[in-house]
């Protein structure tokens, strides 16, 4: 059961399974303050941090953040390297910290191309945490929603192909299957920084019944009293997904 001692207002039964969140603002957050850029990324992993601890205490199942799109790659190489650098510290500095709070570490994308050390570090990541059975925490890099979808339907048309299922089979939790998220609940709450109500390409078959709650707040300065809040939010939401109350 959550911790119902975190926050009163946050009803248990009102607690999200999977909490997706789009990590926007540290470039603006950074500007505002009179800082490079970079300031604003090194910022915003240690908010990762904190969102990371803070989903622990209230137990909730998956949280999925968006760390880098493919859309990405069209920023200047300096910044995408520095992301990248960021990526590469963050797991050195804290996988093994959160390997022993029984969190387990999943990267949502494609690999392929990706530096080396950065696919070195994912492998030795997942591998050091896959038999964690707390907070499931996925960062989805090198991710791309319409991109996932699109990897989903060839390897169902392979499966086909191959004779490994009929067409008459395939349904919506056969395809579920052949996501990133497989195994996973879907999304029930996206939360996006920075002012932005846009869902940019992310988890777009896991977030169809979604609730979507966006905040002004940069995500630098996103905290657990943030988190509550948008939490809180969505507890107070009527979910019919589709139906009548």
């Amino acid at each position: 059961m959550p911790n119902n001692n975190i926050d009163k207002q946050v009803p248990i039964s009102s607690l999200p399974r999977h909490i997706a969140i789009i990590m926007d603002g540290n470039g603006r957050w950074a500007q505002r303050r009179g800082l490079p850029r970079s300031a604003g990324h090194k910022a915003g992993a240690d908010a990762v941090e904190r969102i990371v601890r803070a989903c622990v205490e209230l137990e909730i199942p998956v949280l999925t953040v968006y760390a880098f799109s493919t859309e990405n790659w069209k920023r200047p190489a300096a910044e995408v390297s520095l992301l990248m650098q960021l990526l590469l510290e963050y797991l050195q500095r804290k996988v093994k910290i959160m390997a022993t709070e029984n969190i387990k570490i999943c990267f949502l994308g494609e690999r392929d191309n990706l530096p080396e050390k950065v696919k070195t570090a994912i492998e030795r990541t997942e591998v050091y945490t896959q038999e964690n059975t707390g907070l499931i925490f996925n960062i989805a890099l090198n991710y791309g929603g319409q991109q996932e979808i699109l990897h989903g339907v060839k390897e169902v048309a392979a499966a086909v192909a191959a004779g490994e299922c009929a067409l008459a089979g395939i349904n919506q939790a056969f395809f579920a299957q052949h996501l990133y998220t497989k195994g996973l609940p879907e999304v029930d709450l996206m939360i996006r920084t920075s002012g932005e109500q846009r869902i940019s390409n992310f988890l777009l078959w896991q977030m169809a019944y979604a609730e979507l709650y966006f905040t002004e707040t940069y995500w630098p300065d996103f905290d657990k009293e943030a988190l509550l809040a948008a939490i809180t939010a969505y507890g107070n939401r009527e979910r019919r997904l589709g139906g009548l109350k």
